[in-house]
């Protein structure tokens, strides 16, 4: 197989070509890598599959044209058979459901596929490889990988962020929470707030009994308030729990107190343990317009509010909303799996692990 290509008068063409744009290519990436060297990822990925299509290469082409690159840039790891591979893969992925979706993308105003590929590719090239890699072997539809590219290029994040993300269903999330942002926010401040908020928010760092309380809820979001801020999201800066109130003669403590740098405002936060219950609603309205009073200053926006509870019924708070005048969500919360109540007296005490850290328990 690799002799009748090496004769091939078009294959050795089509390689000089490539050996060319590859030449190109390394020039190009001293003032953008990623994006000079994805650009020709895209070009690749559409030249394998048009050669594939059109040309009586035989099965082993992909393995001969890495066999020849990596000959050619030894140095260059890119060339790989299996990475060939998922050049290939994904460069269809897109095109496949470009083509399918027959207006590219319903979030997206229409336009002729090829001109939104092209803005498309615009976009995946900001993003490293190894994301990209990342969204096309776990999204399964446009819009969800178009979804987590987006959200990629705006947080920065990580590929271990990206992949926790998606797995954690964030697409299917993002924007969910019930809200009265629309008669609370002025536009297009309302539409922002209701896209920073979830539901439900996955709390997957915590592991409590089933007898948890909210005070139990609120140390250990704070014990383990970097992957907290994963969740809530890109723009929230932890303020302090407990905050404390005055109003009148007596005094108020907020569970979390949060702002936002995007929206510019203070994000109350109360947690409860339970199901959602009308008068949470009431007791939330009072918090946001006493931060409202007592913090707020010249350039932040409305402050915003977030219940979150195990449960909730939405239609009930729904309900409860309507006649509320400050801005706020409910959302529910998910934890890992709750120990059984039968199994904490087995185990060891924060004192008795500690100790025996030390050596300082003595054994029979």
């Amino acid at each position: 197989m690799g002799s009748y290509l090496t004769q091939n008068g078009d294959y050795l063409e089509w390689l000089k070509t490539l050996k060319n744009k590859v030449r190109q290519s390394q020039l190009k990436a001293a003032v953008a890598v990623n994006t000079a060297l994805l650009d020709f990822y895209w070009e690749l990925g559409a030249d394998i599959v048009e050669k594939q299509k059109h040309s009586r290469w035989g099965s082993g082409f992909l393995k001969q044209l890495s066999h020849d690159l990596m000959n050619e840039f030894p140095t260059i790891k890119g060339f790989s058979l299996a990475n060939l591979q998922y050049i290939r893969r994904w460069h269809l992925f897109y095109v496949e459901r470009v083509s399918n979706s027959g207006t590219a993308c319903s979030t997206i105003k229409k336009m002729p596929d090829s001109l939104y590929l092209e803005q498309l590719v615009m976009q995946l090239v900001k993003i490293p490889w190894g994301q990209n890699l990342v969204i096309i072997s776990k999204c399964q539809t446009l819009e969800e990988a178009i979804f987590y590219v987006q959200q990629t290029i705006e947080n920065n994040w990580s590929r271990n962020v990206l992949v926790h993300q998606i797995e954690s269903k964030l697409y299917e999330r993002k924007g969910k929470a019930v809200t009265n942002f629309s008669n609370t926010l002025p536009t297009p401040q309302s539409d922002l707030a209701q896209q920073i908020l979830k539901d439900p928010y996955n709390f997957d760092f915590l592991t409590f009994t089933d007898d948890y309380n909210e005070r139990e809820l609120e140390q250990g979001l704070i014990q383990h308030v970097t992957k907290f801020l994963i969740e809530l999201g890109a723009g929230f800066a932890y303020m302090g729990k407990q905050v404390r109130l005055q109003v009148g003669e007596r005094d108020f403590f907020l569970d979390l107190l949060f702002y936002h740098t995007r929206l510019h405002c203070y994000v109350v936060i109360e947690l409860k343990a339970g199901d959602f219950e009308p008068e949470f609603a009431g007791k939330l309205n009072f918090y946001i317009k006493a931060v409202d009073e007592k913090f707020r200053q010249d350039g932040d926006n409305d402050t915003i509010g977030l219940l979150l509870c195990k449960n909730k019924d939405k239609v009930v708070v729904e309900y409860a909303l309507s006649d509320i005048h400050k801005p706020m969500g409910v959302s529910e919360y998910q934890l890992t799996q709750s120990l059984p109540d039968n199994l904490k007296p087995s185990l060891p005490s924060i004192e008795e692990i500690e100790a025996e850290l030390r050596g300082d328990l003595d054994y029979e």
